[in-house]
């Protein structure tokens, strides 16, 4: 395809998988597209570890690492000593949700390398270590998620010729990015998963290609927010983008570390099955809304902490959830919820990741060539 997202990261289609899962990031590469492994919550030396096994079973094709490096969080710049004190409040409240779904609310506690991860991975320091590991694999991208990467990570590309990627969520925002460098805009939609903005990938698209192109700029942009077909992605590259970058879609495929309740969740809901909120990580972020998040949304709940405080309320209590519904608890089955963008209602049949590539292909084909059809002779 004659995408310059293509010439640059070596692709056949430009298609880039966000993921957790180390099998999706290999199962996409290999059919053509790119794998992302997200690793903001992972500790160094388990960085390595993924990274490798990805090596060693990728054949060879390009992949990509995303992080996160906010360029402001609660504690960032001071040093730290000791964990952070969370909130009687915030405490209570949890609690209390637990214990009305019958869920204990014992050892509630995050292992000290997760805990840590948390915070450390997303200060200067924290991300330099997680740079350094990602720079000694053959990566062919390296991403940032949340504001202007930092300095070191757009030297490192620049010094191995590696593509910065960065996710935007307004135009002044893909502007800043341009002004520093960066490489690729992912253009992200209010319909996103995960950290996203308010404004929908419709009008967040052409309108940072606009703002891209009036400042005499040429850098490719991937639209990225409730695309999960071929149809969407076609239709964000009719407006200005290269090619689509994607997360939710791959959650529901055979090879996806996603919990087996969410994921037949994910199979089941519609496009208003999701909500966005702060009570996660403390950055709006789009997950399926279920009793956990309405819980933080209902009058006289406690306002979620600043990132990366937040995360050491809910990700214990999240992982205690998930653990117990997959054993068939009822109530933390109901609790259960995990990152999806409103493409969610149309994710409702479970594939493989490389199945998923293809049907892309096909939809997006497809759509193009009805496009052509309504241009007259």
């Amino acid at each position: 395809m004659q995408s310059p997202i293509c010439a640059m990261l070596a692709i056949e289609f430009p298609l880039l998988a966000f993921s957790h899962c180390r099998d999706v990031v290999v199962a996409v590469s290999k059919a053509g597209g790119m794998g992302v492994f997200g690793a903001a919550s992972l500790p160094p030396e388990r960085l390595e570890e993924e990274l490798a096994w990805i090596d060693a079973h990728i054949g060879g094709k390009p992949y990509g690492v995303d992080l996160i490096v906010p360029n402001s969080f609660a504690g960032k710049g001071e040093a730290r000593t000791e964990a952070p004190a969370i909130p009687d409040e915030h405490k209570a409240f949890i609690s209390g949700l637990l214990q009305r779904h019958g869920v204990d609310d014992s050892d509630l506690s995050l292992p000290g390398a997760v805990r840590s991860s948390l915070g450390d991975n997303m200060s200067d320091d924290g991300a330099a270590a997680l740079l350094e590991v990602a720079f000694r694999h053959p990566i062919g991208l390296i991403a940032n998620a949340l504001g202007v990467p930092p300095p070191l990570m757009l030297e490192l590309g620049k010094r191995h010729k590696v593509p910065v990627a960065a996710l935007v969520g307004t135009r002044d925002h893909a502007l800043a990015q341009v002004r520093a460098g960066v490489d690729i805009l992912v253009v992200a939609g209010g319909e996103a998963g995960g950290h996203c903005g308010e404004v929908a990938t419709m009008v967040l698209v052409p309108e940072v290609a606009a703002a891209v192109e009036a400042v005499g700029a040429t850098t490719p942009i991937l639209a990225a927010g409730g695309i999960v077909t071929g149809r969407q992605m076609a239709a964000a590259m009719a407006m200005g983008a290269h090619g689509a970058w994607t997360g939710s879609v791959w959650l529901t495929t055979a090879e996806a570390e996603t919990n087996p309740v969410v994921k037949e969740k994910m199979l089941l809901a519609s496009s208003r099955d999701t909500v966005r909120s702060k009570s996660r990580t403390g950055k709006p972020s789009r997950q399926l809304r279920s009793p956990w998040t309405d819980a933080w949304e209902a009058e006289g709940a406690p306002k979620p902490l600043p990132m990366p405080l937040q995360s050491l309320v809910s990700e214990p209590a999240l992982r205690k959830v998930d653990k117990l519904s997959e054993g068939g608890h009822e109530g933390a089955k109901a609790l259960a919820t995990y990152w999806v963008g409103q493409g969610v209602g149309l994710m409702n049949e479970a594939m493989g990741a490389w199945q998923v590539v293809q049907e892309f292909k096909q939809d997006w084909i497809a759509a193009c060539e009805r496009l052509n059809g309504f241009i007259g002779e």
